[in-house]
């Protein structure tokens, strides 16, 4: 651009001293043939000088030109690059997210297949059990016969001792089993007075004789609230693990997964807890438990899973 400026600058020095040779005031009779000559020729400069001029103007805009139409591509290049860098950049959160869902997703999976197989493996357990009370009630052992000149025992009761001195085996009998809602019924009267001992002996009798009734899933849940305030946490997480596992339809599986979860959590297991509340929110969205779980989450900074997967379907 500098040379330009001074290249114009010659030209029209140029210009100016042929104009000046031009109309330079000759005497009339110095006028020679040369003269004459030098005339023309500095006419003929100054008609090449202007149309260099108009050449330099010509090719001067069209550089222009070119320099606006380079200027402008170079924008609207970076423009669609930065475009192009923000759209990679979103298809990238949009990838990460469906990734992070994904393997949420297959964790609940495995965890809720190692569920299965150990409410399976507990379900066979207590099969076997309860034939092997059925078998002792159908099949009671014999009893000794009484010796020579001994009374007899009375009907439905076994002898205090065999002939040898031996104590006979206790027939087992259907008349042994505590009623199971009685016993239920004053296990929570006593759980509600705080006799934690008494309750906890009573709640056992209950899973003891019925197993597999729906009350032995609360009777559960009670025992690991009884460790829970005796801060016995281990304990605690057991016994709402055996209401989570062997009893999933209980109406206190979704506060059993909670308790679970804090217990976890005052044992230092911060990530198992967390997963613990996740869960109950997956599970049992629209209880209370669950909106515990949701403030509980949040003043951790944790989020809940469903709010996390509805985050990444957002940003697809």
């Amino acid at each position: 651009m500098q040379k330009v400026c001074k290249f114009r600058k010659c030209l029209f020095a140029a210009g100016f001293f042929a104009m000046f040779l031009v109309f330079l005031p000759v005497r009339a009779h110095a006028a020679s043939k040369e003269i004459i000559e030098l005339q023309t020729q500095v006419q003929q400069l100054l008609d090449m000088v202007q149309r260099l001029q108009s050449t330099v103007d010509s090719r001067f805009g069209v550089l222009q030109n070119l320099a606006q139409q380079t200027s402008d591509n170079a924008t609207q290049m970076s423009a669609a690059v930065n475009a192009l860098q923000q759209k990679i950049a979103a298809q990238n959160e949009a990838t990460n997210g469906k990734l992070d869902a994904a393997s949420g997703q297959a964790q609940s999976l495995n965890d809720s297949v190692d569920e299965l197989k150990s409410r399976i493996a507990k379900l066979d357990k207590s099969i076997q059990d309860l034939q092997t009370q059925l078998q002792n009630i159908q099949n009671p052992p014999a009893a000794a016969a009484p010796a020579p000149g001994a009374a007899p025992a009375p009907i439905g009761e076994a002898p205090a001792t065999a002939p040898t001195g031996i104590p006979a085996p206790a027939i087992p009998s259907a008349m042994q089993m505590p009623p199971l809602k009685e016993t239920f019924q004053a296990a929570m009267r006593d759980y509600n007075a705080a006799k934690f001992d008494v309750a906890a002996g009573e709640f056992q009798d209950v899973l003891h004789f019925y197993p597999l009734d729906d009350l032995a899933g609360t009777a559960h849940y009670y025992l690991g609230e009884i460790e829970f305030r005796r801060n016995k946490l281990s304990d605690a997480v057991k016994a709402y693990n055996a209401v989570l596992e062997g009893f999933p339809g209980n109406s206190k599986a979704p506060a059993a997964q909670l308790h679970k979860g804090m217990a976890l959590l005052q044992m230092g297991r911060k990530d198992a807890g967390i997963h613990e509340l996740r869960l109950l929110i997956q599970r049992h969205p629209q209880t209370p438990e669950a909106s515990q779980a949701r403030t509980k989450l949040n003043a951790l900074g944790a989020k809940p899973a469903a709010a996390a997967h509805a985050s990444a379907e957002d940003q697809q």
